[in-house]
């Protein structure tokens, strides 16, 4: 016995070296028993050495005095970005005066008459409500703004998209190129990108549309990249057996197969140009989101909410007309009824609306038809904040659950980050990462971390982390739990989809209005807003993973005498790990995306930063904060994305 107990250590110890997640650790500890003592010995510090920090601000500020200096006398910006900006003046305002000219009952006959000829009756009189509802809220005039603005903002984004997607779904040498590209405009914070559209072209409607072609054109692009990419190869292969060249290969097959991801493309520039419009707004897009952020700089809840709701019902409504169009569907019964004269009598039909009530001389909507909700809202609102803010027996108020949040969980957590050495977070990154992905995964999570700190933003952008950490937790949990009552229910499932859809339309910004309502401002309200935005994605990833486990599975496990509990802890947990982790990637993405917005209600760190650089016209701030927020949301997706399993195999 004494012989075996003493070669058992020895039998296991090989064993554990075999799996690859020791191995891993081991390698980083001897990599962490080198290094560490080096780099504390160099600089003794915990916080990031000045001497790694790049000092970026110099050049950054020349840079943007030579734009301001040379704005209105040199060829580049007379010839080139004069004509550009001149452009897209005449075509934002030749848009809005034909909508001005169709009227209001002009233009809800014709979105009506587009939505029933894509999608059926039912799209058709909601569109017609939206509409309606828009102009019931005295919000008609911002609305034709808005909409001149995007439908400009939009054809640009589908145009510069498809010809990049279609450059990267014909070449593999472009593709590649092209994706780091892409990747960086869709990660950049919009806020971050707006400092330098509005140098070059100043503040007006050319910068909010140019802002958000940048922001709104790589989904197109990836979209229409993918859709060349998976066409059918016995379908090409076929048109080239008939001797088609390269253009009737495109035109004939290529485009006809990728109909479905280009409508796709289409849908989601418009989500992104839509939640562009309050963004926009702050360098002179006006309009709707014009409105919002006054009211939000004001904390007038009601004002926002006014000009909110049309933004979300614009959402609502192109969402589902793109949508339905990219699926080819319609109710049931109006495919039939869809025969060239019946479009030809409803086409006539909402003509002859538009052209009665010109003749009519009722382009405008009438005042006498406004509902006012901005003062029963705001006294709403001050009812909550005189009965819910603070004082609620036994509960507190929604102050009280801001305040110990902030001091329970950001405040801990930010120190702990700030208290941490440097190389200490980075060898914590290094080892999440690799552990879940390959050695290039780990580099790169490291060099994005490291690059935050060589910016001269370590500080605030552990900060910024915390505030993320804390918001993604909550958002997993949250998220977690409504996803498995769904999975688990068709009731529940159905109760939340419309719920979920709203929330997933509406745009960034208009999350803000019912949160400085309940918490007013301050990095637990931003870290709200933050939650709010990202829970519809991880519920709906997660509730897919759990109902797309093997019935086969589930089925043993009944047959084995499993409670539900049991079911889903040990079967449809395990089974669904893809989706779980797509949902924590995704969390932490939508998260991210928020942070300056949240820096506009007191979240402070990075987000405050990019927004005072560009209240100020500070480029080296502003664009500094940006690019670490890039970094910061880099590290975070190679953290929380494992790599395919092909790709493990060489880690």
């Amino acid at each position: 016995m004494a012989t075996i107990t003493a070669s058992a250590p020895r039998a296991t110890l090989p064993a554990a070296l075999h799996h690859r997640s020791v191995r891993k650790l081991l390698a980083l500890a001897v990599a962490a028993a080198v290094l560490v003592p080096l780099a504390h010995l160099t600089w003794r510090s915990g916080t990031w050495p000045d001497a790694l920090t790049v000092d970026v601000s110099g050049p950054l500020t020349s840079t943007s005095d030579w734009i301001i200096d040379n704005r209105d006398s040199h060829p580049l910006f007379l010839y080139f970005f004069g004509h550009v900006s001149n452009a897209v003046v005449l075509a934002v305002r030749g848009v809005y005066l034909v909508l001005l000219a169709a009227g209001w009952a002009g233009v809800t006959a014709l979105g009506a008459f587009v939505a029933w000829r894509v999608a059926g009756v039912r799209l058709a009189l909601g569109t017609a409500a939206a509409f309606l509802a828009c102009g019931l809220l005295g919000m008609w005039i911002p609305t034709m703004q808005t909409l001149a603005l995007m439908v400009v903002a939009v054809l640009a984004s589908v145009i510069v998209g498809a010809l990049l997607g279609l450059a990267a779904g014909l070449s593999e040498r472009m593709d590649r190129a092209l994706r780091p590209v892409l990747d960086t405009m869709q990660v950049l914070p919009a806020f971050a990108y707006l400092l330098p559209v509005v140098l070059v072209f100043g503040i007006g409607v050319p910068a909010a549309v140019l802002a958000t072609v940048v922001y709104a054109a790589p989904p197109m692009a990836r979209l229409t990249a993918l859709g060349l990419r998976g066409a059918d190869p016995g379908v090409l292969e076929a048109v080239e057996s008939l001797g088609a060249t390269g253009r009737q290969r495109l035109l004939t097959a290529r485009i006809p197969l990728a109909r479905r991801e280009l409508l796709l493309g289409l849908n989601q520039t418009i989500m992104m140009a839509l939640s562009m419009a309050v963004i926009a707004s702050v360098i002179g897009g006006g309009g709707l989101g014009d409105r919002v952020y006054q009211a939000l700089a004001s904390v007038d809840v009601g004002a926002a909410l006014a000009a909110g709701i049309p933004i979300v019902l614009l959402a609502i409504v192109l969402d589902r007309v793109t949508a339905a169009a990219g699926d080819g569907r319609t109710d049931a019964g109006t495919a039939a009824g869809h025969t060239p004269r019946t479009t030809y009598a409803v086409l006539a039909a909402a003509l002859a609306v538009a052209v009665g009530a010109r003749l009519a001389g009722r382009l405008d909507w009438p005042e006498s038809w406004s509902v006012a909700i901005a003062a029963p809202v705001n006294r709403a609102v001050d009812w909550m904040t005189d009965h819910l803010y603070s004082g609620v027996p036994v509960v507190g108020g929604t102050a009280d659950w801001a305040g110990r949040f902030t001091t329970w969980v950001l405040d801990p957590l930010r120190d702990g980050l700030q208290w941490l050495p440097w190389w200490a977070l980075l060898l914590l990154v290094a080892a999440l990462s690799w552990l879940i992905g390959t050695w290039r995964t780990a580099l790169t999570a490291v060099l994005a971390l490291a690059a935050i700190g060589v910016l001269g933003v370590w500080e605030p952008a552990l900060d910024t982390l915390s505030q993320v950490l804390a918001a993604v937790a909550v958002t997993l949990v949250l998220g977690f739990a409504t996803a498995i009552a769904a999975a688990r229910s068709d009731r529940v499932e159905r109760l939340l989809r419309p719920v979920l859809d709203v929330f997933q339309t509406m745009p960034q910004f208009v999350y803000l209005i019912p949160v400085v309502a309940l918490f007013g401002v301050g990095r637990a309200p931003a870290a709200a807003a933050a939650v709010v935005y990202a829970l519809p994605a991880v519920v709906r990833i997660t509730t897919q993973g759990l109902r797309q486990v093997d019935p086969a599975a589930l089925e043993a496990a009944r047959s084995l005498g499993a409670t539900g509990a049991q079911q889903l802890r040990q079967v449809q947990l395990p089974l669904a790990r893809p989706s779980l982790l797509l949902a924590v990637n995704q969390g932490v993405v939508l998260v991210l995306a928020v942070v300056i917005i949240g820096g506009l209600v007191g979240g402070g760190a990075l987000g405050y930063d990019v927004v005072f650089g560009l209240a100020q016209g500070d480029l080296a701030t502003g664009l500094v904060a940006g690019a670490a927020i890039v970094c910061l949301g880099l590290m975070l997706d190679r953290v929380t994305q494992p790599a395919d399993r092909r790709t493990r195999k060489g880690a």
